[in-house]
């Protein structure tokens, strides 16, 4: 398994830019500069599907690609850049927010954490907002080549606090990809 049809197709600056339409969604959410738009290429198989950056905060808009006939993935903008203007930052915080918590078609929540950093006191919301609206939680440790062997088994362990099995991933090796592809496809049907 590996490239999907998966393609771009809108991008919204607020809630009431987003698509209407019947799709399931699955939302990429985590820190600037964590991969969600490298893992978004990974799991579609194609490399330049979502544009990547080194630059933290490149993703300004929520960006929408359809998955197959009935699911669509989310690209959300990364939190936690302070170098971003202010009234920016809050413009796109206020989207975000909005979308998680009003979008009737989000049945998903891809939660991507550097697994070098672990979770923090954001993801470990984030996630209780998952279970609260009673989203599928995939809780993703991005980055997971560049840990020791050693490092490995406290970065799970220390992720297992978001009530979810982690699943270490990196794009470079391609460690947990197929893995974490078959659990967001089975999520869409």
């Amino acid at each position: 398994m590996d490239r999907l049809a998966c393609e771009f197709v809108a991008s919204a600056g607020a809630l009431a830019d987003c698509p209407r339409w019947d799709r399931i969604e699955v939302a990429l959410v985590g820190r600037s500069n964590v991969g969600k738009s490298s893992l978004l290429n990974a799991l579609a198989g194609q490399h330049r599907l979502a544009r990547t950056s080194r630059t933290p905060g490149r993703t300004q808009t929520i960006n929408f690609f359809t998955l197959g006939e009935s699911l669509a993935l989310v690209d959300l903008p990364g939190y936690g850049y302070a170098r971003m203007p202010q009234p920016l930052a809050t413009r796109i915080a206020g989207a975000m927010r909005e979308f998680l918590a009003g979008r009737s078609n989000l049945r998903g929540l891809i939660l991507l954490i550097d697994a070098r950093r672990g979770a923090q006191r954001e993801e470990l919301d984030l996630a209780a907002s998952a279970h609260e609206r009673g989203l599928t939680l995939f809780a993703v440790a991005t980055k997971c080549d560049k840990l020791k062997r050693s490092e490995r088994s406290a970065a799970l362990a220390q992720m297992r606090a978001l009530e979810t099995e982690p699943i270490l991933c990196s794009v470079h090796t391609g460690e947990g990809i197929d893995l974490l592809r078959r659990r967001v496809l089975s999520a869409g049907r």
